[in-house]
């Protein structure tokens, strides 16, 4: 009997329409073009106004484009899994709130925190639901409105972090494609170097906090680079080296956008020339959970059904991991 593999079957994505470039973080912050491009690779991010708008809003644009795209039912999801750090609220989930406005009525959903892993985290998770037999139908939604937890009076995050959301839809499939091998990783001991102090049950939200602007995200970026580029790299290279992949043999890496310089080393310790590389960091910057989708739905049209993709990503916390996935499209 045939293994059943988890494939994506559809990819979807969702930015805000407010561009912010480096010229205009230039009359806020003490940055300049050349330097934040020198960094990072990026020019411009995107970032969702107005009042009330939260996360759901932009994950709920790309389920709602997948299910089309697709020729999807709502009503035939089954399970919805968010990958966010930037949830609309502490409960209930972002997941939940878009299961309600898409009509995924017979969906069960939940949230994963793994900051710039979580959608690796969710993908893997999602693939063991379809694996089991259990569910066909499921969507994985990366998604983070990071420019609400952004200090823009801190030059070095808010120059990083933008806005978005990316969807993808797994469903089974008996062909040697799909999801193939994943190795995931973290280490607690991480969180001096990147974290948001308060808002959770450690510091409540009060007075003092606000006043200690301990609501944004902080890291040391020398120490925050060097953790990336060591275990991004060397863990998208282990699941080439468990996979018996060759650089050859790899069609894309397609690595959490977090960096230009963590991208190219990544790339450099998996012998992969730049043509084989996905990016779109000087477009949109960071937008954590939601870099991987976004890339997917960006390069979709230059995909082949067949091609060997590693997915590979660095986060908060720290967690860390790579996907090898064989496009089934």
């Amino acid at each position: 009997m045939s293994k059943v593999r988890a494939a994506i079957t559809g990819v979807y994505g969702y930015v805000p329409d407010y561009i912010l470039t480096n010229q205009e973080l230039e009359t806020m912050v003490d940055t300049s073009d050349e330097w934040i491009m020198s960094r990072t690779g990026i020019k411009e991010r995107r970032i969702l106004k107005g009042e009330g708008q939260g996360t759901s809003v932009m994950a709920s644009a790309a389920v709602k484009g997948l299910l089309e795209k697709t020729g999807t039912n709502a009503e035939d999801i089954e399970l919805i899994i968010c990958a966010t750090v930037t949830p609309d609220m502490p409960f209930p989930s972002t997941a939940n709130l878009v299961s309600a406005k898409v009509g995924a009525v017979n969906a069960f959903s939940y949230d994963i925190s793994a900051a710039c892993s979580g959608f690796i985290y969710a993908l893997t998770t999602g693939s063991q639901f379809i694996e089991s037999g259990q569910y066909k139908k499921v969507i994985v939604i990366g998604a983070d409105k990071m420019s609400s937890i952004i200090d823009y009076q801190d030059r070095t995050t808010c120059i990083i972090f933008g806005d978005g959301a990316g969807a993808v839809l797994l469903e089974p499939t008996t062909e040697e494609v799909g999801i193939l091998d994943s190795i995931h990783k973290s280490d607690g001991n991480g969180v001096e170097f990147l974290k948001m102090k308060a808002g959770g049950s450690m510091y409540p939200a009060s007075h003092e906090t606000v006043d200690n602007r301990w609501h944004y995200a902080r890291q040391d970026g020398a120490t925050v680079f060097k953790f990336a580029v060591t275990n991004m790299a060397d863990y998208a290279a282990k699941i080439m080296e468990r996979n018996n992949l060759t650089p050859d043999d790899v069609a894309w890496l397609v690595p959490h956008q977090a960096n230009k310089r963590i991208i190219d080393a990544t790339a450099h310790r998996m012998g992969l020339s730049d043509d084989k590389v996905m990016m779109n960091i000087s477009r949109y910057g960071n937008t954590t959970s939601g870099t991987i989708p976004l890339l997917l739905w960006d390069y979709e049209s230059q995909l082949n059904k067949g091609d060997n993709l590693v997915l590979a990503a660095f986060g908060g916390g720290f967690t860390w991991g790579a996907i090898y996935t064989k496009w089934a499209y």
